[in-house]
């Protein structure tokens, strides 16, 4: 694990992810690569999307190598399809496990959907229903990543856009279940959450409440795009390519005052912004992080 700057604390979660928490983290890409190995823009960690990197060689990967000595790396996966209900792909997961046992980062993270079916692979993350039948199928899924990998995972919450007929219990039900069986922690999405609950007229708030405080391992925040469904319905799309938005930051509030600070990372993955921007949004939860630890440490002393 590279040191840490000075004056930057760790949280250790229960998954024994060690990650800086009043120093956010970013997307990393490789544009970024001049800018962030000079260290002028000091930020805590950065995140990689770990299929861009099972490869054996060439410029990526002699990127990541240098990085990985000075920041925590993050890998988070899109395409383990942990809700397919097919068995998972062992080409893929014996890549990853390639890619984790040389980068040994300090976090995995993956997906509740499903991007793959058959032979045929999907370039999205689809949502998937919240029954009994999927919730056993889901598990031991994770059951099997986690004991291939030898490690944890966090699991993050989705962003959807319509709702399933045949659900059997709610979104943070689903999730609460998952985490009790299997052992693995949340990745609290904020934007996803807003996403959701703004498309399917349910509470944020109240989907916050229902979760596991002790299982929140990292969260993340990123922009979406505003668009309307056939009926002329406001409709949010999670775009990741612009700024977090006002109420995802108010909601991130909320959280940080109900789960505690936690490690936050900033994703952007398309239209991407100047590097300059991105520290920009990083100081911006930084900021909030330093006011949910101090009313921690007043609720401590009183």
């Amino acid at each position: 694990m590279p040191d840490v700057a000075p004056g930057k604390h760790l949280i250790k979660t229960s998954s024994s992810i060690d990650l800086p928490i009043d120093n956010p983290g970013v997307s990393f890409k490789p544009q970024y690569f001049e800018e962030a190995s000079a260290g002028e823009h000091a930020l805590g960690w950065f995140e990689i999307h770990a299929e861009n990197y099972m490869i054996d060689g060439g410029p990526v990967r002699n990127q990541l190598e240098q990085l990985r000595r000075d920041y925590p790396i993050s890998c988070h996966g899109v395409g383990l399809s942990i809700g397919s209900e097919q068995a998972l792909d062992q080409s893929h997961l014996s890549r990853l496990k390639t890619l984790l046992d040389w980068l040994e980062p300090a976090v995995l993270s993956e997906h509740l959907a499903w991007s793959s079916h058959g032979v045929n692979f999907f370039n999205d993350l689809l949502p998937l229903p919240y029954t009994r039948a999927t919730l056993k199928q889901v598990v031991n899924h994770i059951d099997e990543v986690q004991n291939t990998l030898h490690r944890p995972i966090l699991l993050e919450n989705p962003s959807t856009y319509l709702d399933f007929s045949t659900h059997e219990m709610s979104e943070a039900e689903f999730i609460s279940e998952i985490i009790r069986r299997s052992g693995c922690d949340l990745l609290l999405d904020i934007n996803n959450v807003y996403v959701s609950a703004t498309n399917q007229e349910f509470s944020a708030n109240g989907f916050l409440d229902a979760l596991p405080v002790e299982a929140i391992g990292q969260i993340h925040l990123a922009g979406h795009s505003v668009d309307q469904d056939e009926a002329g319905h406001c409709l949010l799309i999670d775009s990741h390519n612009q700024p977090v938005a006002q109420p995802v930051w108010e909601l991130y509030d909320v959280a940080i005052e109900k789960f505690g600070a936690t490690p936050t990372l900033i994703e952007w993955d398309d239209d991407l912004p100047e590097f300059t921007r991105l520290q920009a949004e990083a100081r911006a939860a930084e900021q909030r992080l330093r006011v949910a630890r101090d009313k921690e440490h007043y609720r401590v002393a009183s």
